[in-house]
């Protein structure tokens, strides 16, 4: 399947861009983000973030479908 990623603060400059298009056999966010944490040597821990698909906050375990668009969102900070 293809899907879409965006990527914001830490994992942005880990990637070293802020979005992708990904061809992954992933069937749900944990397995994707797994395979793009190894590919860009994420090191925020799947419990630090939260997802979205397709513009709404979901769980870790939420089938992904074909053309999706994913966003990892890590912990900010303010100031």
């Amino acid at each position: 399947m293809t899907y879409r990623l965006l990527y914001f603060a830490s994992l942005a400059d880990a990637a070293r861009r802020d979005t992708e298009t990904l061809e992954s056999a992933a069937v749900d966010p944990a397995a994707l983000y797994a395979e793009v944490a190894a590919r860009h040597g994420f090191v925020l821990a799947r419990e630090r973030l939260r997802v979205a698909v397709n513009g709404a906050i979901v769980g870790w375990s939420h089938a992904l479908a074909d053309g999706d668009e994913i966003v990892f969102l890590p912990p900010v900070s303010g100031g």
